[in-house]
């Protein structure tokens, strides 16, 4: 579903991005369509699945994010996606041709998401160390997606570990900077490629910079799943708009990401007819000054420049001191039957 190793699994996070109204989180679907999303990304919570209505300090973000002051119960009612929504938003996507799932946030959600033949769970970067509302997701037997943004690298083994325990091996672990928005010197993207190499698994990038430089480089660092908010219209408002790219800007990271592919292509030393043909413009012996036969071949007469259809050059010492057999103009491109044979 997302392990296509010869094109980038680009997701739309729709998140918060739906203004309270089920038609624009359709819309919403069908612009990350036109704008090349292969995925559309729900989040199943309710306030009361993901935290409690504490007023005690602890309850309230202090960050130094777009958040600050508010309590978590409060924003998570505000930014939450009504339950009684997804199937009409799952039926939405299929009609589009995208492939819908979601990030379950407790065990209810899950069973909710198996009700609607989730293809994918997501487990959000702050869910990486509920280990068993891992193991449940990875039981289901479906591809698992684990953001990192706040993991250690024992947090990463130990949800790597709980899939695989739970009989799961298709995971991709997505290097995510939990900030909103991220700065590109947090972005650490040279994480991804050691992410496969020292976990055994594919990698990808869940990013929240502003802009599109960073999946761009993620993708040509090996990256197979980008992950980015996507919103309507950014007058929408809501808890991601601030972060969130629009259909014109996704479309333009789309873009860019599949010129990326295009560009790293495969390893490639073939020789095709068309490189065969630019040959022609290498080097190659070539007589520069008018020579008579039993004359001297010298630094003088003969060099090595383009066009190529005289000798390769890498027999020009061997044929310095030899001598011409024949008559010959400058311009002449050099060849073995122009010299006398010892």
């Amino acid at each position: 579903m997302c392990s296509n190793i010869n094109k980038t699994f680009i997701i739309a996070e729709l998140s918060a991005n739906h203004g309270g109204n089920i038609d624009i989180a359709k819309e919403t679907i069908r612009a990350a369509k036109r704008a090349g999303a292969d995925a559309i990304k729900l989040q199943t919570y309710t306030a009361d699945t993901i935290t409690m209505d504490g007023k005690q300090d602890h309850f309230k973000i202090t960050q130094g994010t777009h958040w600050d002051g508010q309590y978590l119960y409060d924003l998570y009612k505000e930014a939450s996606l009504p339950w009684e929504w997804h199937k009409e938003l799952f039926e939405t996507g299929k009609e589009e041709g995208l492939v819908c799932f979601s990030s379950p946030f407790d065990f209810t959600a899950v069973d909710f998401l198996e009700d609607l033949n989730t293809p994918i769970y997501k487990v959000a970067s702050f869910e990486i160390t509920d280990i068993p509302l891992i193991e449940y997701m990875a039981s289901k037997q479906k591809p698992m997606i684990i953001s990192t943004g706040i993991a250690t690298i024992e947090d990463i083994e130990l949800a790597i570990e709980t899939c695989k325990k739970a009989g799961n091996h298709d995971i991709t672990i997505l290097k995510c900077t939990s900030a909103y928005p991220a700065a590109p010197e947090d972005a650490n993207l040279s994480t991804i490629p050691d992410i496969a190499k020292r976990f055994g698994v594919k990698s990808g990038l869940s990013d929240h910079t502003m802009g599109i430089e960073a999946p761009m480089v993620a993708v040509a660092l090996g990256a197979q799943v980008i992950e980015k908010h996507f919103i309507l219209d950014k007058s929408i408002g809501g808890a991601d708009a601030h972060f969130s790219l629009d259909e014109k800007e996704f479309k333009h990271m789309v873009d860019a990401v599949r010129l990326t592919e295009k560009l790293l292509g495969k390893v490639d030393y073939e020789m095709t007819a068309k490189k065969e043909k630019s040959r022609e413009f290498c080097r190659s012996l070539f007589i520069v000054k008018d020579v008579k036969a039993g004359d001297v071949l010298t630094k003088e007469n003969v060099r090595s420049i383009r066009p190529g259809y005289g000798m390769h050059p890498k027999y020009f010492n061997e044929v310095l001191g030899k001598r011409f057999n024949q008559n010959l103009e400058m311009g002449f491109p050099l060849s073995q039957h122009h010299l006398l044979s010892e």
